[in-house]
């Protein structure tokens, strides 16, 4: 091989050759070296043997790219490493190799699963919560970053990420007999950023990852849902839940419908409900697990009576049961949509009827503390606290399920007036 001092006039001057490649090495620096190919691409490269006397040649970069000065005194730092008894090449396979976004994720859904991640509270996270991460992953985050090295990925493209779920990039119909669109939007954005960012982060914690590589990307602020139905609206709520009634609609998923408007329950809490968790006589339901883990929850009587007038199924635990099998009734929200499609009333969800009934109980005058325990959003200790022994929180769930169930009857009164007069 062809030895030569290596400058610019001289590499200029190469020709290459007519098959396979050349190098030119350095006469100054012994194992730096010019690779030219018969396509005329010109690559600086430095060989050595490492430790174990395996001959080793890695490239430095291309020449136009980097000057000749720079590539002999990156070759020099090289060959100083291999004096020390590092292999800077080996070192380079192994800094290009490491998990991709759609292994970690897959490695994160496995190990959640199996209980080995702690979440809130350092307890295992829930399978609703782990449902919603893949649900992400698969949809938006897989799709956008999934064959990138995780180590690689640098906090612009966790943002970009981020925008192009915003701008509905991913937008798709849902699978795993789910309907509608995943349209993506602002929202979901965020939590992507949000579900991806803990991911990494759990990853680190575990020693998959020396340093967490997006941390500090921005996530888009969510906008709080403030809907709530007006008095006039729950009203009209109320006359056409009578006439979908009258019109044969589910009496299961309308049984849902209302105990959702008069318990501020969340859509799943409601749905899910099993006969074993209501305590009528006391005025509580004991869920064994919520957002906030197991918890005790005040009901009033208006709710009950709705509760206990549910159709029984031999051998379905649940206060709604579905038409098949042995599980809870999940259709709520397409039942509310259609309900509100009689009403006339728009940009109403489960959700929604949560936040009516902490509005009605602020209307009644129940400060922010009390509304918080009503819903929910207090420790469970303090809920429980509320329960068993101050009977002012079991009144202030009594008066607002009260004051929901006067303005559904009233909204089912009119029903009832109008059929009279035609």
């Amino acid at each position: 091989m062809p030895t030569a001092k290596l400058t610019k006039r001289a590499i200029d001057a190469l020709v290459p050759p007519e098959n396979k490649h050349l190098i030119l090495w350095d006469s100054e620096v012994k194992g730096f070296g010019l690779r030219i190919m018969a396509s005329g691409l010109k690559t600086f490269v430095v060989q050595y043997r490492n430790a174990e006397g395996t001959k080793r040649r890695m490239n430095l970069g291309r020449f136009g790219v980097l000057t000749v000065d720079r590539a002999r005194d990156l070759a020099k730092l090289k060959l100083a490493e291999v004096i020390v008894g590092e292999d800077p090449a080996d070192k380079v396979r192994q800094d290009r190799k490491g998990m991709t976004v759609a292994e970690m994720c897959d490695w994160y859904l496995v190990e959640a699963r199996a209980g080995n991640i702690l979440g809130r509270k350092n307890l295992p996270i829930k399978e609703s919560s782990l449902g919603m991460d893949e649900s992400r992953i698969r949809t938006h985050i897989a799709p956008l970053l999934g064959n990138r090295i995780v180590k690689h990925l640098k906090i612009a493209d966790v943002e970009q990420m981020q925008t192009d779920v915003k701008n509905g990039k991913t937008a798709k119909p849902r699978t795993g007999g789910r309907g509608g669109m995943a349209t993506g939007g602002p929202g979901v954005a965020g939590r992507c950023v949000g579900t991806l960012q803990a991911i990494i982060g759990h990853a680190k914690h575990k020693g998959l990852l020396e340093t967490h590589p997006t941390e500090g990307a921005r996530k888009l602020a969510s906008k709080k849902k403030t809907r709530r139905l007006s008095i006039a609206e729950i009203e009209m709520l109320g006359k056409a839940i009578a006439y979908a009634k009258a019109i044969g609609e589910n009496p299961v998923a309308l049984g849902v419908l209302r105990t959702l408007l008069l318990t501020g329950y969340r859509r799943q809490e409601g749905q899910a409900m099993r006969r074993s968790w209501l305590h009528a006589e006391r005025g509580y339901v004991a869920f064994p697990d919520t957002k906030g883990g197991a918890q005790i929850r005040a009901i009033g009587p208006a709710a009950i009576r709705g509760l206990e007038d549910q159709t029984e199924i031999a051998g379905n635990p649940h206060l709604f049961p579905s038409a098949v099998g042995n599980g809870p009734y999940t259709a709520v929200s397409d039942c509310l949509r259609r309900v509100c499609n009689l009403a006339g009333i728009k940009g109403v969800t489960p959700h929604t009827l949560r936040h009516t009934f902490g509005s009605v109980a602020g209307d009644l005058g129940f400060s922010e503390l009390t509304i918080r325990a009503m819903l929910g959003h207090a420790s469970q200790n303090v809920t429980q606290d509320y329960v068993h022994i101050d009977e002012a929180l079991k009144l202030a769930v009594r008066r607002t399920s009260d004051e929901i169930e006067r303005l559904l009857a009233l909204g089912a009164a009119k029903l009832e007036t109008m059929r009279h007069a035609a």
